[in-house]
């Protein structure tokens, strides 16, 4: 497949945001290409939740269901490729594939993600979105009632257990270590039952990516059905740097509050510019994005 005419738009990631930024130009009557390497970050998630009207449906069904739907619009064309290089050109943009496929268009949108850096303790990666979870939204209320724990320490581990308290009163902090937490903050925690475990973590013990117990250091076991941990992410790929957009000290790509970045004709949405990271969430910015696209190419043509 190689491009015959500039595209209106080329949307780099294929998943949440992706998509619904490509729904909305599709029904603006936009020529659009949807690139996709195929590795959304929720690929091992076993169902999504928080999603209005698709609770509990499995990102596989979702990508899916968005890919058939854009079917029925002609101009629209997704196709499995992984985008190594960008660059702005008097045209538009020219975007290469690792397989030497090149295509132009006069937008760019990243919605590339993130990328987790995944804690190197045993069992952790292979527990990642199953029951090592981010977000109490997408995942709480499935393990709500049951043992769970939190990773994390100081002001960050304190307001995460805050926030997970209500969801169980069984409840442990693991600070993986020494506690940095406060005289203050670990009587607000205690106070609430919830216990501060500082011995370092082992292992996280489980099958098939389901938590059973941590191993700490100490010989301990703590039994538990979930734990929840923020993870360091990093963008998941030097697109955004390449095309000349500016990050934010988060090392999220900076954008405004319809999607555009720093660098004209670029749009970004999803993960990889938001500290929200929920289905729901990156498909409003995808859709938004995708409507601001519209809008600049309608100014530059009228």
């Amino acid at each position: 497949m190689t491009a015959e005419s500039t595209y209106d738009a080329l949307i780099i990631g294929g998943s949440t945001a992706g998509l619904s930024a490509a729904l909305t130009l599709g029904r603006s009557l936009r020529r659009v290409l949807v690139l996709d390497g195929g590795q959304p970050c929720n690929w091992q998630t076993p169902h999504s939740h928080n999603f209005f009207t698709r609770d509990g449906a499995t990102p596989q069904h979702l990508l899916a269901l968005g890919c058939e739907q854009l079917r029925a619009y002609p101009t629209v064309s997704v196709l499995q490729a992984t985008v190594v290089r960008a660059a702005s050109t008097p045209a538009g943009f020219h975007v290469t594939t690792t397989d030497g496929q090149t295509f132009t268009g006069r937008k760019v949108l990243l919605a590339t993600g993130v990328k987790d850096q995944l804690l190197p303790l045993p069992g952790f990666a292979e527990c990642w979105g199953i029951s090592v979870l981010h977000c109490p939204y997408c995942h709480g209320y499935e393990v709500h009632g049951q043992p769970l724990g939190v990773l994390g320490n100081g002001d960050q581990g304190f307001e995460f257990a805050r926030l997970i308290q209500h969801w169980s009163a069984d409840l442990r902090l693991f600070t993986n270590g020494s506690a940095t937490l406060t005289a203050e903050q670990m009587g607000q925690l205690t106070a609430r039952g919830i216990r501060i475990v500082e011995a370092p973590i082992a292992a996280v013990e489980h099958t098939a990516g389901q938590l059973h117990h941590l191993r700490l250091a100490d010989g301990q076991q703590e039994p538990l059905t979930a734990l929840f941990a923020h993870v360091p992410a990093t963008q998941s790929t030097d697109l955004a740097q390449q095309l000349g957009c500016a990050l934010t000290a988060q090392q999220l790509i900076q954008v405004d509050d319809f999607g555009a970045t720093t660098a004209p004709g670029v749009f970004a949405a999803g993960d990889n510019s938001s500290p929200m990271r929920q289905l729901s969430i990156a498909s409003a910015r995808g859709g938004m994005a995708g409507a601001f696209l519209n809008r600049e190419l309608v100014l530059e043509d009228f």
